[in-house]
């Protein structure tokens, strides 16, 4: 088994009670195998991301500690969306009932068809970087620098905090 990493999801919703969605999801990493979940942002209304009229979106991070592969831990959040009620038919960025990102684990660095980590487009993600930042400021983002120093090169347009800290 491998050596413990931190990891850290994306969790997001615009459908069936967005703030109900996320929770539950949060609820549910708790039960994930070889990983504990330690940390939750609180949580965020935004604006839908890409072409597609829809409801505003709640979105969160979490972070995990994981003795889980980075394909093992994304086939346990696809395996969770879907038992969650995720339909993976329909336009990209449309909305969803519930969306969880494995957006970076350890130090890992790699691009391919199933798995990019970092995770694709998280520099440009306000939606992302401002909850990111509220639990791992310091956090370094492989290749790309550290939370707190990528957040302040977005403004926080279109995006509003719904929850104090957890």
């Amino acid at each position: 088994m491998q050596r413990w990493q931190p990891a850290y999801i994306g969790l997001g919703s615009n459908l069936d009670d967005p703030s109900g969605q996320v929770r539950a999801a949060w609820e549910r990493l708790t039960e994930l195998p070889a990983t504990r979940a330690i940390l939750r942002s609180p949580l965020y209304r935004s604006r839908p991301f890409g072409p597609v009229p829809q409801p505003d979106f709640v979105n969160a991070v979490a972070g995990l500690l994981t003795r889980l592969a980075p394909e093992a831990l994304l086939a346990e959040l696809q395996a969770l969306e879907a038992s969650l009620g995720r339909h993976r038919e329909g336009p990209r960025w449309g909305p969803r009932r519930i969306d969880l990102d494995l957006l970076i684990q350890g130090r890992e660095r790699r691009e391919g068809p199933g798995l990019t980590l970092p995770h694709a487009g998280i520099v440009e993600r306000n939606f992302v970087l401002y909850p990111l930042a509220d639990i791992a400021p310091d956090l370094d983002v492989p290749g790309l620098g550290r939370v707190g120093e990528l957040k302040a090169r977005l403004a926080p347009e279109g995006l509003w905090r719904i929850e104090p800290e957890p």
